[in-house]
């Protein structure tokens, strides 16, 4: 049997460019947190991703399944070592626990969104990465030591976030 609604948990609109919307700076891309783990009850995240020439993280996995959908541009995924180019139109999916990284090597910026289920990948971007004011604005400059703090950080919490950096 299907449970009674909830009334407490309101319809979530998402847009990038509403001015309630959060950008997060992180390993050189740029993060939108369009729907929080907070608003889905924990069920799932969207994150918009606005990813530079050459920008992408490090190689990892999770423990949670993660789909890309590209919207503009295109994008190199390595997966389980297997290199793949997706183009704007396509989506992946991510098995959860499998190793994976993406890299922007097209020559030009690339869009796209990131859902992962369960949410927790919006909180833990939000602990180590800088927020900052749009999706245009600039990275901060850090420090090489502020930087070695970040990714100590990020190291510090990838557990807590089901996250292994290989």
């Amino acid at each position: 049997m299907i449970p009674d609604d909830d009334p407490s948990r309101p319809l979530t609109v998402a847009h990038p460019d509403d001015p309630g919307t959060t950008y997060v700076s992180l390993v050189g891309n740029t993060y939108a947190m369009l729907v929080t783990g907070e608003q889905t009850g924990g069920r799932y995240c969207l994150i918009g991703m606005y990813v530079p020439d050459g920008g992408g993280p490090p190689p990892h996995r999770h423990d949670f399944e993660e789909m890309f959908t590209v919207l503009e541009g295109e994008i190199e995924f390595t997966f389980r070592g297997e290199k793949h180019v997706a183009l704007a139109g396509t989506t992946i999916n991510v098995p959860a626990n499998a190793p994976h990284h993406f890299r922007n090597a097209s020559g030009a910026p690339v869009r796209m969104l990131c859902m992962c289920t369960p949410a927790g990948q919006d909180e833990y971007f939000l602990r180590i990465g800088n927020v900052i004011d749009g999706k245009d604005a600039p990275a901060p400059e850090l420090s090489a030591k502020d930087l070695a703090e970040r990714r100590r950080l990020a190291a510090e919490l990838a557990s807590t976030y089901r996250t292994e950096f290989l």
